[in-house]
């Protein structure tokens, strides 16, 4: 299967779970990538990928004019909820704006779902203005921690990986030299830096959220299984999940992004 037609029925349907769950994980990094992108009052803002549309709402806040797009139609609702701005339908590479109508472009863990991650960092790049702010976070690779728990506990018990699954192109771009390399590409003066954090959050709740409710490919792959093999990777979850104990129904999941910073 292709791999952008993967990520759109991967998510579709998905954004009310989403919110509930790696929203909250994915939501530390918003003011860093506001920050990297200079959004204050009277930036002219594009917010792509905006999913539950929490970078949206950040940056209204700081007094910026938003405009966002996002893929999939249930996100769009979402955002548009959330952020109380209009949310366009989008999918990249393609942007439905016209040249050099934005200060600042953002994207908060977008680039990595992205089939042809150059050709949309290039059409990112076209809606900026000349000196304009591109802000783009990605999960540093492979992914680890928080992002990885459920992913271990699936190999843990033998599981494969189910040959129609494509791996994503993004691969061979999570470290700090591949990503800034992939964004100077693109014509941007570019600097990557790695960004860590500890998620808190209780182990069942990250269960259902990460496991049960088929949001990303993890929750795809656990979702095919039988009830036994369900039984057998939660069990193996709760083993790895139990070192990061932080307290009483509470556990310290470690993150690991990098954030670009691109000037046009």
């Amino acid at each position: 299967m292709d791999f952008d037609e993967y990520e759109r029925e991967l998510w579709a349907g998905r954004a009310s779970a989403y919110e509930r769950g790696f929203a909250r994980l994915t939501s530390y990094t918003i003011d860093p990538l506001l920050d990297a992108g200079g959004v204050g009052r009277g930036t002219r803002m594009l917010d792509v990928g905006t999913g539950p549309g929490f970078v949206s709402l950040a940056a209204v806040r700081r007094g910026a004019e938003v405009s966002a797009v996002d893929a999939d139609p249930d996100m769009v609702e979402t955002a548009t909820r959330n952020a109380g701005i209009e949310v366009q339908e989008a999918i990249l590479p393609e942007v439905p704006f016209e040249d050099e109508e934005f200060d600042a472009v953002v994207g908060n863990f977008v680039i990595n779902h992205v089939g042809e991650p150059d050709v949309a960092l290039k059409e990112l790049r076209r809606v900026l203005r000349p000196g304009g702010r591109l802000a783009l976070t990605c999960w540093k690779m492979p992914g680890s921690g928080a992002l990885a728990i459920v992913r271990d506990a699936i190999e843990q018990v033998g599981v494969a990986w189910p040959d129609d699954i494509p791996n994503t192109p993004f691969l061979e771009y999570g470290e700090v030299g591949p990503f800034q390399a992939l964004v100077a590409g693109a014509g941007f003066k570019a600097e990557v830096v790695e960004i860590t954090w500890d998620h808190l959050v209780d182990p069942e709740e990250w269960w259902e959220t990460g496991a049960l409710s088929r949001v990303g490919t993890n929750g795809v792959i656990v979702g095919r299984q039988d009830d036994e093999t369900v039984a057998r990777i939660k069990g193996a979850y709760d083993l790895i999940v139990g070192g990061y104990t932080k307290g009483e129904g509470t556990v310290a999941l470690p993150a690991h992004a990098l954030l670009a910073k691109g000037t046009k």
